[in-house]
């Protein structure tokens, strides 16, 4: 799959900010990609669970294009809605149930318009009547029903997702599917939702052991930089099928790295030839100026978690620190660590510093221990030397070779010894409070708003990130200076903030 970011005024920041013509212009899905894709249009519960950048949003969205009314063809009726309402995440009980049922009804109307031969929805804002209008819709429309929602969980806030989780069991029937994309930090799915039993979970992490990976990754090359990056610019142990392998392997297979990855990798290649110099160049590059800066992003979106994230950076530094000195690219933590340590865990498992690979493995010392995958971006920083080899790029890439056994890290790890702070029960995301001066284009925000444009928005009055995210359309559009094109960019840019 492509989901193209460019660091240019032609910015797309997610596949949910594409027009029909973008996406369909920009989007690539391999054949794995194509079996999520089936999943999701299959009967039944599932679950969508990928880290941030992964890719999940294209996909679901992909999936309603291939269902009715998009596809007069498909015995399936498909409505894709983005949960990424700022009252959504602030509401709790009756007020989150009634908001959320309006949400479905709108999106609903918007899907039926596309199909000619079917009334308006008219199901009231709450469950039990949306149950029954969408039956009837389903009748109607002699096809079965799948509601497709993206941005379903938010990482900072779990309290909504007991509500959610509630109403996703409550709508499944048997020609109602539910879909749902969520993060690796979400934890929490209320007392009525069993996650084994209620849903399927797929996790579309790309698995670096099937056989296609290298050739998946190579495709999506050759589908977006074979301009920049020509066939004749890789040739033996640099063949594009490895180093595009090897670059997906780097970034634990997170789309959304791949590709800044390959932007930074193209500009490097100034006589378009692959080498070890400029794949170092790139992968540092990446660490400092991607990874970390996530990590920055992150904090101010978390609510009561922000405590969290000073320990999760001192998790990565100990992790990396020792993977690095042993040549190691995966650890296994001590499950009863790996427990306590889980919030924190799970904020690097979302900004792609680790990717979980096995829940429970035994361990030499004894005891039993979580596997995770590192980046290499991050763990090169760390290794003797900080400079892709021969010796490790054979290694990340050789997939016959065995792969070099985990660091096991235990009660006498440093690991160990970090302690995490308590949390308050109440917390709002601190990014609503902050200055819409902290959306200008950086590292943190690389497709922020320009100084121009936000003199603009101050200048009328609009401060604060909340006051921003607020504003209707009608209202900033009136603003001088102001067209489609720069709301488009103002609301992907505040959405990146809270929600991405």
């Amino acid at each position: 799959m492509v989901n193209t970011i460019y660091e240019n005024t032609s910015l797309i920041l997610a596949a949910e900010d594409c027009s029909p013509e973008e996406f369909e212009k920009l989007h690539y899905f391999s054949k794995q990609e194509q079996r999520f894709i089936s999943n999701l249009i299959a009967h039944g519960p599932v679950l969508l669970k990928g880290a941030r950048g992964s890719g999940k949003s294209a996909l679901m969205i992909e999936a309603s294009r291939r269902m009715y009314p998009e596809n007069n063809l498909s015995s399936t009726f498909g409505i894709y809605i983005s949960l990424r309402h700022l009252e959504l995440l602030r509401s709790e009980g009756e007020k989150y149930e009634k908001m959320l049922s309006q949400l479905i009804i709108d999106a609903v109307n918007r899907t039926i318009i596309k199909a000619a031969n079917l009334s308006e929805f008219e199901a009231l804002p709450n469950i039990t009547s949306l149950q029954r209008e969408l039956s009837s819709l389903s009748s109607a429309s002699g096809k079965r029903i799948v509601i497709l929602f993206d941005d379903a969980a938010h990482i900072g806030r779990e309290a909504p997702l007991h509500e959610f989780f509630d109403i996703f069991r409550t709508l499944s029937s048997s020609v109602i599917s539910c879909k749902a994309a969520i993060y690796p930090g979400v934890t929490n799915f209320g007392t009525r939702f069993d996650v084994y039993n209620d849903a399927t979970v797929i996790d579309i992490s790309r698995n670096d052991e099937l056989e296609d990976y290298n050739t998946n990754f190579a495709e999506i090359i050759r589908k977006r930089f074979s301009e920049r990056l020509p066939e004749e610019s890789f040739s033996g142990q640099f063949a594009l099928e490895n180093v595009a392998g090897f670059m997906g392997r780097a970034v634990l297979g997170n789309m959304r790295g791949f590709i800044f990855a390959w932007n930074n990798l193209s500009d490097n290649c100034k006589k378009r030839k692959i080498n070890y110099a400029n794949i170092t160049k790139t992968l540092i590059y990446l660490a400092r100026n991607y990874y970390w800066p996530l990590i920055e992003e992150l904090k101010p979106k978390l609510g009561i978690y922000a405590l969290m994230i000073d320990p999760a950076t001192e998790i990565a530094e100990s992790i990396f620190q020792d993977a690095g000195k042993q040549n190691k690219q995966n650890v296994l933590i001590l499950r009863e660590i790996a427990q306590r340590l889980s919030k924190p865990l799970e904020l690097l498992e979302y900004t792609g510093f680790i990717s979980i690979r096995d829940v429970s493995r035994a361990m030499k010392s004894r005891g039993r221990g979580t596997r995770y995958s590192l980046n290499l971006c991050t763990l090169l920083e760390k290794t003797r030397g900080a400079r892709v080899t021969n010796e490790i790029y054979t290694r990340w890439l050789n997939e016959k070779n065995e792969r070099n056994e985990p660091l096991e890290l235990h009660k006498t790890s440093e690991l160990f010894k970090i302690q995490l702070p308590e949390l308050p029960e109440h917390g709002e995301m601190l990014i609503l409070r902050e200055d819409i001066s902290k959306l200008k284009k950086s590292h943190v925000y690389p497709y922020g708003l320009t100084e121009r444009k936000i003199d603009i928005l101050k200048a009328a009055g609009y401060l604060t990130v909340s006051e921003l995210v607020e504003a209707s359309d009608e209202s900033l559009l009136k603003l001088k200076e102001i067209g489609m094109e720069n709301l488009k960019r103002i609301r992907s840019t505040v959405a990146q903030a809270i929600w991405m």
